[in-house]
């Protein structure tokens, strides 16, 4: 049985499956190439301190956010409190072997909202894998009064 069609086939239709496979392939190839997490993104409110002196710069980080999610060394590798010991071993072992067996100091970085036990486990954590720790911290402007018998 034929049917009779008013319609006349078109050839001037352009196939888009193509282009959106590779454009799929592309956005899949970035996504796993790029940073996931760069350090600006993680929003960490850090204790103030009042001081003079500047932070001194450190070579290894460990930062805990507010949600007691913990990041180790400068790609923010995830890790858990159980797991720390050994990952942080890891990143010190090869920061040796890089740096003519020179051991690296430890800088932690905790959100001032993260509690009290949690610090103290991630604390004691990371003083038995590394011999020297640095807590970060913001310090306050010190605003300094102008002598008005000078002026």
């Amino acid at each position: 049985m034929k049917c009779a069609t008013r319609l006349k086939p078109c050839f001037n239709l352009i196939d888009l499956t193509p282009l959106v496979d590779v454009i799929f392939l592309m956005l899949i190839f970035f996504l796993i190439t790029s940073d996931t997490l760069p350090l600006k993104s993680l929003m960490i409110q850090n204790p103030q301190v009042t001081s003079t002196e500047e932070a001194k710069l450190s070579q290894l980080v460990v930062i805990v956010d507010k949600d007691q999610v913990i990041y180790v060394g400068s790609k923010k590798e995830i890790v858990d409190l159980m797991s720390l010991k050994e990952v942080l071993q890891g990143h010190i072992n090869a920061w040796k072997e890089a740096h003519h067996n020179v051991t690296p100091t430890v800088m932690l970085s905790i959100d001032r909202r993260v509690d009290y036990e949690m610090f103290l486990r991630l604390f004691s954590e990371v003083v038995k894998t590394a011999p020297r720790i640095r807590l970060a911290y913001r310090t306050e402007e010190i605003k300094i009064q102008p002598d008005i018998e000078a002026l």
